[in-house]
């Protein structure tokens, strides 16, 4: 079960995540939930593979968005630097950053479903 404490452990910020839903928990984690569940993830590492970087930024910077507007810090770390690369059009090797990426991911996964 989701709790704001397995969050906190995770080093999500519910403070600032909670603020951005009006102090709605129900909201909070319906959101996060829902967030799990979202292919952009994968979509992004797809692209990344295929070169295509104008629209991995795309799928990059909405991820940041929702990433930033829940404080969930742990991904938004990465997501923040991997988005300002992909704008700056650097053809460089992503891996270890998508890797990193779909760690943390799995890990929230992990805390959402125990």
């Amino acid at each position: 079960m989701l709790t704001i404490e397995k969050l906190n452990e995770f080093g999500v910020n519910t403070n600032e995540g909670l603020e951005r839903c009006l102090n709605n928990k129900d909201l909070y984690f319906r959101l996060i939930n829902k967030l799990i569940l979202d292919e952009s993830f994968f979509d992004l590492k797809e692209e990344i593979e295929k070169k295509n970087f104008e629209l991995a930024f795309q799928i990059s910077h909405s991820l940041k968005g929702v990433l930033g507007n829940l404080a969930i810090t742990p991904l938004y770390k990465i997501i923040y630097e991997l988005t300002e690369l992909l704008r700056a059009k650097k053809d460089i090797d992503y891996k270890g950053y998508i890797d990193e990426l779909l760690n943390k991911r799995n890990e929230l996964e992990s805390v959402i479903k125990d």
